[in-house]
C-alpha cells in the first residue's frame, strides 16, 4: 500500500467525523447562569482544601464576588420588571434593554429598590458588607489595594453568606424548566466548595446560631457538610447551613450513620412508631450526649439504655416497663404473639 495513504481499518468503518461548528463559538450565559459562574470562581479561589489562599486569590475572589452581587441582583431586579435595572427607570425603552445598550444602576440602588419595590428583607449589615465589598474592588481595580488580607477575606465571607441565602431564597425558586435545572445543576460545585472556606463558614455558622437559639435540643450533626446545624423533626431534618433535606425518617438515620463508620447494626425498629430509625449515640447542638440514649427520627421519642431491653425473639430494644407484669425473658408484642398460643396450651 502506498505509503501516503491512509490503511482502512476495522474501526475507521465505523468512524464518523465530527460535525464543524457553523459559526464561531457562542457565550450562552443568561444572567443568573453568569452570576453562578462567578460564583463557582470565588469558591475555587478561597477553597482552603485545594491550596493555601493567597493575595492572588484574594484578588479575584474580591473582583468575581463583587461582579456576581451585581449580576444577581439585577436579575432579581429584572424579574420584578426589566425597567428597574436601568439607572433612570423613567428613561428606560425596552429597544435599549433587549440591545444592552444602557447604563444600569449601581449596587446601592439595585439594594434600595429590591427592599422598596420587591420587599426583599435586605438589613443594615448586610447592606454595609456590599458597599465595603464594592470599595475593595473598586481600589483593586483601579489604584491597587494594601489591606489586611484577612480582613478582606473576612468581608468577602460575610457578602458570600449573604449571596448564597439570596439566591436560594429569592432567585432560584422563581426559575423554571431547562434554565431551573441548569441553575441547580452548576450550584453543585458552588455548595461544595464553600463548605471550605473558612471566612464563609464562620460567618454562616455565627449567624445560624441565632436562627437555632431555642431548638437546640432537636439540633444534630448534618451527614453531609458535617456542621451541627441539622435540625431534626419526626420523618423530617432540614440543614440549615448546607440545605440538605430529609422527609423519610429511615434514609435520614441510613444518612446519619453512614457518616459515623456505617455503623447500620445501630438502627432498630422504634418500640412506638415501629420505624426502622430508633438509632443510638447521636450529639445534639445543647451539649446532650445521648450515648446511653435512643432517639427516633420517626416519631422523635427518646429512651434511655438502662430502661430499655432486647427483645428476647426479634433482639430490638424494648421498654422494660412493658413487660413488668410478666415474669422471664422480654419480649416485644410481635413476638409476645407468636409464642403466646404456646405458652396457653
Amino acid at each position: 500500500m502506498d505509503d501516503n495513504r491512509t490503511a482502512l481499518t476495522a474501526d475507521s468503518l465505523f468512524w464518523v467525523p465530527p460535525e464543524r461548528p457553523s459559526g464561531p463559538p457562542q457565550l450562552d450565559f443568561p444572567p443568573v447562569r453568569n452570576g453562578i459562574d462567578y460564583l463557582a470562581s470565588v469558591v475555587e479561589h478561597l477553597d482552603e482544601s485545594a491550596s493555601d489562599v493567597g493575595p492572588r486569590d484574594l484578588k479575584y475572589a474580591v473582583l468575581h464576588l463583587q461582579a456576581a452581587v451585581e449580576v444577581l441582583l439585577k436579575a432579581r431586579l429584572q424579574r420584578e420588571h426589566w425597567s428597574l435595572v436601568f439607572k433612570d427607570p423613567g428613561r428606560a425603552t425596552r429597544k435599549d434593554f433587549e440591545s444592552g445598550d444602557f447604563e444600569s444602576c449601581g449596587t446601592d440602588a439595585a439594594v434600595e429598590r429590591l427592599r422598596d419595590i420587591a420587599g426583599i428583607a435586605i438589613d443594615r449589615k448586610e447592606a454595609e458588607a456590599l458597599k465595603d465589598l464594592a470599595k475593595d474592588r473598586n481600589a483593586l481595580q483601579h489604584y491597587g489595594l494594601t489591606h489586611n488580607a484577612h480582613a478582606v477575606e473576612a468581608r468577602a465571607g460575610r457578602v458570600l453568606d449573604f449571596l448564597m441565602r439570596f439566591l436560594y431564597e429569592q432567585l432560584l425558586p422563581l426559575l423554571q424548566g431547562p434554565e431551573r435545572e441548569r441553575a441547580w445543576l452548576d450550584m453543585v460545585p458552588v455548595d461544595a466548595g464553600v463548605k471550605n472556606i473558612s471566612s464563609y463558614v464562620k460567618r454562616r455558622l455565627n449567624r445560624l446560631r441565632g436562627e437555632l437559639a431555642g431548638r437546640e435540643s432537636q439540633t444534630i450533626m448534618c451527614p453531609h457538610c458535617e456542621q451541627m446545624t441539622l435540625f431534626v423533626a419526626p420523618h423530617s431534618g432540614d440543614c440549615c447551613f448546607c440545605g440538605a433535606s430529609w422527609n423519610s425518617a429511615e434514609l435520614l438515620a441510613f444518612d446519619y450513620l453512614g457518616c459515623s463508620d456505617g455503623q447500620l447494626a445501630l438502627r432498630f425498629p422504634c418500640p412506638h412508631c415501629d420505624t426502622a430509625a430508633f438509632v443510638e449515640g447521636i450529639n445534639f447542638a445543647d451539649g446532650t450526649r445521648l450515648s446511653d440514649t435512643l432517639y427516633c427520627f420517626g416519631c422523635s421519642a427518646r429512651h434511655e439504655a438502662r430502661d430499655l431491653a432486647t427483645c428476647a425473639g426479634c433482639s430490638r430494644p424494648w421498654p422494660v416497663d412493658a413487660d413488668a407484669n410478666r415474669l422471664g425473658p422480654t419480649l416485644c408484642p410481635d413476638c409476645w404473639h407468636q409464642t403466646a398460643p404456646e405458652d396457653v396450651a
